[in-house]
């Protein structure tokens, strides 16, 4: 499915204003280093409650998608974990990014056919989604020497994106999507180096083409622009997850999702749908299981 001709203003997610202060985000990321990750999670607390108590659109849609991830209504303590574990995947990120990952306790399931695929094409497209933590995934590529860059949609996360990188001791790998017309050939040529690259690929700017397919039982738009993507490169797709699992343990997952590398023009259309539906699928499964992962706050049902 394609938008209306003619709309091409930015998805609503991608005008959204970000809360919270650049100094304010780089203090609590420094004094989180100095402290330790157990002291510095207290706060976390605190902002879970007021995103809990102070920011309706966030606690209307977190409620929306627990009904549906649950089968239920999600009780006032189940809502307050959803937003507790977003604040923990961003507070984590401050580690991950320090080369702290002696402070969490991974599961990495899927691991042997993901290097199968690495050594039989090299660099891999990893989708992902705004499920988990993208940066654990990172994390783990660099302590087992498997680089992963990120090719994200920065406009709605300059803030927070700005912080973290003040307090990376290494420059932060991204390809700009959106507004970069050689984004395609700089993921090739990434790939071609044996770099794999991360994309998250469950929201859709307005004017990006999507595909509707059925998600957590109702109707949900995909973007298609990164399974096109991958379909011209020729490359196969791993889904990817770092999914919380309480504490400081995260799951690592890694899931076949379509390979690309025999698909030809004629048949990329049907590839490209059943890819979004095997994406939308697998996300559902991760998303029932693991509940409180999923960080789109806001009414993913209802986009444009």
């Amino acid at each position: 499915m394609s938008p209306p001709a003619g709309n091409l203003r930015a998805a609503p997610w991608t005008e959204r204003r970000e809360r919270g202060s650049l100094a304010l985000l780089r203090l609590m990321a420094r004094v989180s280093l100095r402290l330790g990750r157990a002291p510095g999670r207290v706060i976390l607390y605190g902002i879970a409650g007021y995103y809990f108590l102070f920011a309706p659109r966030a606690r209307r849609a977190s409620r929306a998608y627990l009904t549906r991830a649950l089968g239920r209504a999600p009780r006032p303590s189940e809502r307050f974990a959803h937003l507790l574990a977003f604040a923990t995947t961003i507070h984590d990120r401050v580690y991950l990014l320090n080369g702290r990952l002696d402070l969490f306790e991974l599961e990495v399931r899927g691991e042997a056919p993901l290097r199968q695929s690495l050594a039989a094409a090299g660099g891999l497209l990893l989708f992902g989604a705004h499920l988990g933590s993208f940066e654990v995934t990172r994390a783990l590529g660099r302590r087992a020497a498997l680089p992963v860059v990120m090719a994200a949609h920065t406009r709605n996360a300059r803030k927070i994106n700005a912080a973290l990188a003040a307090i990376s001791p290494e420059p932060i790998a991204v390809v700009p999507l959106g507004e970069n017309p050689l984004a395609l050939l700089d993921v090739h040529q990434r790939l071609e180096q044996g770099v794999s690259v991360g994309i998250l690929a469950d929201r859709a700017p307005r004017e990006q083409r999507v595909e509707t397919v059925s998600f957590l039982g109702a109707p949900a738009r995909f973007p298609t622009g990164p399974f096109r993507a991958a379909a011209a490169l020729g490359r196969p797709v791993v889904l990817m997850a770092g999914l919380y699992l309480g504490a400081n343990r995260y799951r690592v997952v890694f899931e076949p999702l379509a390979d690309f590398t025999q698909v030809t023009r004629g048949q990329r259309e049907a590839a490209v749908r059943a890819a979004i539906e095997r994406y939308a699928q697998l996300l559902e499964q991760l998303c029932r299981a693991h509940p409180y992962n999923w960080f789109n706050f806001y009414d993913f049902w209802a986009q444009p």
